[in-house]
């Protein structure tokens, strides 16, 4: 018996079905059917319905579909030698165990076995017509290759009976085309790959990084309950786009968690809590040089625990010296009327005397003057302790904003490194490392 391969119809992987489109090409020699073309004219070949003939009962072994339909009562040809030839078209709907290991970079290797069911190798022995499959009239499909078709006789025997069974099966080795699934599965799901990536480039001010990050988490469980109806039910293999897509859901839900405590980290200054020494030395100052961040704000104060009571050195020298410049203005203002008052004994008691009530007065001025400016330096000290402490608090908040920038960088990096490395292993090496066809043959 031989096979015409006509079309490759559909590969149904959830339900493991190949179905193929063949002409069954049988040949037998019947004795019965011998004549002299002499004594009929000459004829030599004549078509005759094959219900007016024997057939062997030959079946397809691994048939996934009823026994009921048969194949189509076409007429056979047979010749005056006996020779009877029958090639009845029909459909096959043949089990295939596919394995979506590699998908959509995938080969399957698909068999059509062949044989006589009611009799043995001593009655019917069956056998190839040629070494290979006749391809003359194949019809291209969509979504499947054509990569080998292979023939071969087998001899088996089984625990019914001791005769020997013959078979031929036909080894059917299809690729799938991967141009659909690029541009639908593959390049869609790689571009939300690295819209995870923009998770850390938003600032947090804008708040919506969450946002971002479980936008890109339910798009990629739309994709993979999408994959998951064309996979067959099985738990042997998982596919690699499966995986692929595992991961980095995997990646994305790391990215909200690690946007949460960035968030945290730049919404803690308002709390007057400053940034920890050994935090400051590990984030600001090692790992700011290995992402390569420079600080574009420097704190204007040194950093203390207490920021309530902190003052600077220089602020209270200043006030210092302002409060001791205003006694000294106000000790000369008082020593020029005692002077002029001992000048004025010499001359005369009179003027002595109204001196003395003019000291008096501006002695009362004086000290009146001195109270408006210990308050005024009082308001002062005020004023500038609280835009110090305002200050402080600005140094405070932007500090751990710069911990949540450096922290942001270098997630960005640690998951752009993450994404190629998954991307290129399992899209580009896992594939081209798979293991042939012809090792599974």
């Amino acid at each position: 018996m031989g096979l015409t391969l006509v079309q490759i119809f559909d590969v149904d992987e959830k339900n493991q079905v190949l179905t193929t489109t063949v002409w069954l090409d049988q040949e037998w020699k019947d004795e019965y059917l011998q004549w002299d073309p002499k004594d009929y004219n000459m004829l030599k070949v004549f078509r005759i319905p094959c219900e007016y003939l024997w057939v062997p009962d030959i079946v397809l072994y691994n048939n996934a579909d009823d026994y009921t339909n048969g194949y189509f009562q076409s007429k056979a040809m047979v010749t005056f030698t006996g020779e009877v030839f029958w090639p009845p078209p029909t459909k096959f709907r043949s089990t295939c165990e596919i394995d979506v290991t590699y998908f959509p970079f995938d080969e399957q290797v698909c068999i059509m076995k062949f044989g006589p069911w009611s009799y043995d190798g001593f009655q019917v022995d069956i056998t190839n017509r040629s070494s290979n499959v006749d391809l003359s009239n194949y019809v291209e499909n969509g979504e499947w290759e054509l990569s080998a078709v292979m023939v071969k006789r087998n001899v088996k025997y089984y625990t019914c009976c001791p005769e020997p069974f013959p078979d031929v099966t036909f080894t059917i080795v299809i690729r799938r085309r991967i141009l659909y699934y690029m541009y639908n599965v593959i390049f869609p799901c790689m571009m939300m790959s690295w819209l995870t990536l923009l998770v850390f480039c938003l600032p947090p001010d804008s708040g919506e990084k969450i946002a971002l990050g479980i936008t890109v988490l339910l798009a990629f469980s739309v994709f993979v309950l999408a994959i998951a109806e064309k996979m067959p039910e099985t738990s042997n293999s998982v596919p690699l786009i499966g995986i692929y897509l595992t991961v980095v859901m995997g990646m994305t839900s790391v990215s909200v968690v690690m946007t949460v405590l960035v968030l945290n980290f730049h919404h803690r200054g308002p709390n007057r809590k400053p940034v920890p020494s050994w935090l400051r030395t590990a984030i600001l100052e090692q790992l700011a040089v290995l992402v390569c961040f420079k600080p574009s704000y420097q704190p204007r104060y040194t950093h203390h625990n207490d920021l309530c009571g902190f003052k600077t050195n220089s602020t209270k020298l200043t006030l210092e010296h302002f409060m001791d410049d205003c006694r000294i203005d106000d000790d000369m203002h008082e020593t020029q009327p005692n002077t002029a008052e001992y000048n004025a004994m010499t001359d005369s008691k009179q003027r002595n005397s109204n001196n003395t009530r003019n000291c008096g007065k501006n002695s009362s001025t004086y000290s009146q003057r001195n109270k408006v400016q210990e308050q005024i330096l009082k308001s002062l000290q005020i004023l500038i302790n609280r835009q110090e402490q305002e200050d402080q608090l600005i140094d405070v908040v932007n500090e751990w904003r710069q911990v949540a920038q450096v922290i942001d960088r270098f997630l960005f990096w640690i998951f752009l490194v993450a994404t190629l490395s998954f991307s290129i292993g399992l899209l580009v090496i896992m594939p081209l490392t798979k293991e042939p066809w012809e090792a599974k043959t």
